[in-house]
Parts: structure tokens; C-alpha cells; sequence
């Protein structure tokens, strides 16, 4: 199996700890291993199966555990449907696709497909509203609406802040194994602490293999295509993809977007209570629209 794990050892600590927090959410949870033309999918499945569906996308170095958590209680209204990205820290298999072409749009038109799910929302963080955006390109048939919260493929960040603030610190922990360089990374990207990310990221930067590969972003042409409603959360303290320049492009992009909210002090993380107003919203799917 292919795997991006650099040991067996630390691919089972990163799953003890993926196992840790799926048990400390208190969520009974089936598993679902879902064979896809790009490889073995893991997915986490919850709530009343009669319920409208969702499917939740983390971001990158995530789980499925972890996208539950950042969208709150929805298994409570919703069949939620969270799915292990390929090539992450996961229970997936360690493909790498490609974020320059159509890759991750087809493999979650086959995971909607299997799954038999129509007017399905889509619900993603970071690297997850990437995913969900080339699907939504691909073929979005399926989907009847789509929750983007600081989503990679809009905008990006100044590279020399991210490099200074992030990617150094991250690289002096993998050289010395201090911790502190762990703590600095987090406090530029997490809006409060969070005490399961400095453990779960202190052994994904030691023992597993990330991805490092310039995140594109989508084509004028492209976005205008998309008619499927999209409601866009963005952080204003977000060193990735900077939540006021996201919302300008954004709204110039497209011409689907029904609700457009910026978060002015949230860094690229958000907190507890706002992935609950978050979770809260998608749950409601209030038909009008608006900026807040």
C-alpha cells in the first residue's frame, strides 16, 4: 500500500492519536473504506441515515475526526459523511493528487457516487474548500449547496510572512525536536490554543511526509462557471489566505456566492464558538443572503 507515513511507528502513533480524538468527540461513528480509482478512501459516518446529507472535508495534516469537531453537533441534523483525504495523516491511502488538475474533483464525484448521494452539501476547512472547489468544477451535479471556511484556492498570502512565521519554525522543530518551534507555528495559524494540535502536529512534521507544493488558485473563467450556492467564511487575521482580499475576489468570482462573512479576528483556525455559529449556519441553511 502506497503510504506517506515515514515509519511504521509513527504512522500507529498518528493513529492512535487520529483514534484518541474521534473517542474524545463522544460521536458513535461507522467506518467505511471506499475503493476509488486513485485508492482506498477512509470515511466516518454518523448521524440518522435518513437525515439530509453532508459530507465534511478537512484540511491539510487533518482527519476525519478532526473535521467533526470543527463542524459541531451537525450529526444531530444531518447523515455526516467525513472523509480521509488522500496522502494526509489519515486512515486513506497515501496518494498524492495533483492540485493543478481535475484529480480531486473526480475522486469525490466517485466518493458522491458510491455513496448514492444527491443534492448532498459539501462542507470544508483550508485545504478542504480546495477540494470542494475543483469537485464543484469537475462535476457538481450532486451537490446542492457548499460551506467554505478559510479555503485554500481563492487567494494566498504574502510567502515571505509564511515562510518567516511558519515554515522556518516548523523546520527548526524537525531538526531539534523543540517543542517551542511547534508553539510559535501554532500561535501564527490557531485563533486559541489547542492542546490536541501541538501533539497530533508535533509527530506529523517528524513522521510524515507533507506536502510543500505551491497552492494554486482558481481561474476567473473557471469560478464563473460554478452555479452551485456557495457560502464563504473567511478569517481577517489569516496568514494563509487573507480573509479581506478573499472576500474582494470572491465576490468578483462568483456569481454563485450567496453569503459572504468575514471573521475580523480570526486567524487561519477559528475558535470553538465561532466553528459553532459555523456549524449552526449550515444546519439552519437560511435561504436568504447577505454579508455579515
Amino acid at each position: 500500500m502506497t503510504t506517506c507515513f515515514k515509519s511504521e511507528k509513527g504512522k500507529q502513533e498518528i493513529l492512535d492519536l487520529y483514534d484518541q480524538k474521534l473517542s474524545s468527540l463522544g460521536i458513535a461513528c461507522e467506518y467505511l473504506q471506499l475503493d476509488t480509482s486513485f485508492g482506498s478512501t477512509n470515511i466516518l459516518m454518523t448521524g440518522n441515515p435518513s437525515n439530509p446529507p453532508i459530507v465534511l472535508v478537512h484540511g491539510s495534516n487533518g482527519c476525519a475526526p478532526i473535521a467533526l469537531e470543527t463542524y459541531p453537533d451537525l450529526h444531530k441534523t444531518h447523515r455526516v459523511y467525513a472523509v480521509d483525504v488522500l496522502a494526509q495523516p489519515n486512515k486513506s491511502v497515501g496518494v498524492r493528487l495533483s492540485m493543478r488538475d481535475d484529480s480531486y474533483g473526480r475522486w469525490m464525484h466517485e466518493i458522491l457516487r458510491a455513496l448514492e448521494l444527491d443534492s448532498v452539501i459539501l462542507a470544508g476547512f483550508s485545504f478542504g474548500g480546495l477540494v470542494i472547489l475543483k469537485t464543484l468544477e469537475y462535476d457538481a451535479s450532486r451537490i446542492s449547496e457548499v460551506f467554505l471556511t478559510a479555503p485554500a484556492y481563492v487567494v494566498n498570502g504574502n510567502p515571505i510572512k509564511a515562510l518567516f512565521k511558519m515554515f522556518i519554525p516548523m523546520k527548526r522543530y524537525m531538526k531539534t525536536g523543540n517543542i517551542k518551534y511547534v508553539e510559535r507555528f501554532l500561535s501564527e495559524l490557531f485563533t486559541e490554543e489547542d492542546e490536541f494540535a501541538l501533539r497530533y502536529l508535533s509527530k506529523v512534521f517528524l513522521e510524515f511526509d507533507m506536502d510543500f507544493s505551491p497552492v494554486p488558485v482558481i481561474r476567473s473563467e473557471r469560478a464563473a462557471k460554478i452555479v452551485t450556492p456557495i457560502t464563504l467564511i473567511a478569517a481577517g487575521n489569516d496568514l494563509l489566505f487573507p480573509g479581506r482580499k478573499m472576500l474582494k475576489r470572491a465576490k468578483k468570482l462568483f456569481p454563485s456566492l450567496k453569503q459572504s462573512i468575514l471573521l475580523p479576528d480570526s486567524k487561519h483556525v477559528q475558535n470553538k464558538a465561532q466553528n459553532k455559529m459555523i456549524a449552526e449556519l449550515i444546519s439552519q441553511r437560511d435561504d436568504g443572503s447577505g454579508d455579515h
